[in-house]
Formats: structure tokens, sequence, C-alpha cells
């Protein structure tokens, strides 16, 4: 087995992962991703006992026990560059051996399950509503910097195309899909199923406009109107389509959990969407800690 560069893992001085300062034996099995920074406390409070707290940038991992079951909780930051980071660096601290620098024999799987907000686009997902994304479609451009034709879905990719009018000048849509066995851990009535439109920003491709013109003002109402053998676009967000892509090139198990806080078409906004994120939290740790 040949010997990673220093150049390409790179550990910092007390043999963390460079980026999430983190050692193999600071993580759980089953790992939960959030957004933003402060997030992860709002998890963690949860939890019977806390045993580890590490963070460095935006990148803070709390490590602990519920009902006898270990969890990381770890936040990503925004955006699938971020994913790509966070991706990489969980599956070395459990896959490469740090001190020969060679991947180990026998691979693990990691259970990680994201918790994040989110903006419907169909009128009937209404706000404080809970959305589990079967298959993500990423316009982003992460997918495509690696191997990853075989895990894609390109009879859909093509209708997105063919339906958007999608821009030559713009990344090529790509789509994947959850994971069935996780995702049925995490299922019950409460829950939509749906499919997730992964976008490169906030403003401009989330359609928003304040002062720039958009390339494509009708973008959201197109995936909307998309319907490929029952597949409908139902949400916007920005880190589906990465988890899901990279969880599934190193053979780990991901699902995306999404507190919907905003419905586009009708234009309405939570009036708590701190609370429907808590109560999104809570169902998660429940099903996850069964």
């Amino acid at each position: 087995m040949s010997k990673i560069a220093e150049s390409e893992l790179i550990l910092n001085e007390d043999g963390s992962i460079y980026h999430l300062n983190l050692l193999p034996e600071d993580i759980a099995n089953t790992i939960i991703t959030v957004g933003d920074p402060e997030r992860v406390a709002t998890v963690s409070q949860y939890f019977d006992r806390i045993e580890l707290k590490k963070g460095k940038r935006e990148f803070v991992t709390h490590t602990g026990y519920l009902n006898n079951k270990r969890i990381s909780v770890v936040s990503t930051g925004i955006g699938t560059d971020n994913i790509d980071i966070v991706f990489n660096e969980l599956d070395a601290l459990v896959n490469i051996d740090f001190k020969t620098r060679t991947v180990k024999n026998k691979l693990q799987s990691l259970e990680i399950v994201r918790i994040g907000t989110s903006g419907s686009i169909q009128t009937e997902i209404p706000t404080d509503s809970f959305l589990m994304s079967e298959y993500a479609v990423g316009f982003d451009s992460l997918l495509h910097f690696y191997r990853s034709e075989h895990i894609q879905h390109p009879d859909i990719q093509q209708e997105i195309i063919k339906h958007t009018d999608w821009s030559d000048q713009k990344s090529t849509p790509y789509v994947v899909a959850y994971n069935k066995e996780l995702g049925s851990k995490l299922m019950s009535d409460k829950i939509h199923l749906g499919f997730t439109a992964t976008n490169v920003g906030f403003y401009g491709p989330q359609s928003r406009k304040l002062r720039l013109d958009t390339q494509d003002p009708l973008l959201n109402d197109k995936l909307a109107s998309f319907n490929y053998k029952g597949f409908r676009v139902t949400n916007l967000e920005m880190e589906t389509a990465g988890i899901y892509g990279l969880a599934q090139l190193l053979g780990h198990k991901a699902v995306s959990m999404n507190c919907i806080i905003a419905n586009r078409p009708n234009g309405s906004f939570s009036e708590n969407p701190t609370l429907a994120t808590e109560n999104l939290i809570k169902y998660t740790l429940e099903k996850l800690s069964l």
C-alpha cells in the first residue's frame, strides 16, 4: 500500500487531521452534521454526557452519549466546498492509519445525518415541516472533480437540463441518492420525502434578487414544475448533494434531514425557525438513539 504524502494528508503537530483538528478516537460511528457552529451545542445539549469538545475555524465537534449510544456532532459551515473538507477528513479519521500514512485494509462505514434548514418550492410543503431528501441534484461542480459517474442518475440529470433549459455556462447538474437503510431508521409519518436542489449560493443561485439580475429569473418556477416519473424538486439548500455524493464514493451512509423554514412560492417564513429546527433535532436524536 503506497504511503500518502505529507502534502496530501496534512496533520497538525498533535497528530490531528488538519481542518477538523480531530484525532481518530475523537469521533463516533454515528455523526450528525450541522452548518452553523453554534448549532453543535444545540444538539449536544440533549446528550446524557459530553466527553469531547473541539473546534477550529468553522469546524466545531462535540462527542458524547445519548441512551448509551455514542454520537458526534460536527459543524461544516455552508456549502459543498466545506463538505469536501469535512467528509474527506472524517473518512481519513476512520480509514487511514495516520502513523503509516496508508489506507487501512478493513474500511469502516460511518452513519452521517445532516440536520439543516431549507426552503420549500412546493406550496403543499409548509414551513416548520420536516423533509428527508430521497434524492438531491447538485448545481455545484464538486462531484465532477471525482470519478463519480457510477453513482449518478444520468436519466434524471438529462431531464432536469432539458426542462430548465440549463445554461451551458453553468456546471452540469448531477443527481445522487440517500442511503435507504439509514433513511428507514429516521422515517415516520411526520416526514416528507423529497428531491432536494443543492445550490452554490443563497441569493442568485436560489433566484433571490436584491440588486443583481439573475441569469434565469424563472429557474425556481422551472424547478418547481419539474416532474420525472413522479420525482419533483421539493426544496433548496446548499449541502445535501455533496454529502450524498462523497458519502457514497467513500462507502458511508448518509441522510439529509431538512427543517423547512421558508416556503418560496407562498412567500412565507417560519414564525419561530429556532424552535422548528430544535424540534427536528429532538426528533432525529430520538430516532438515532433507539
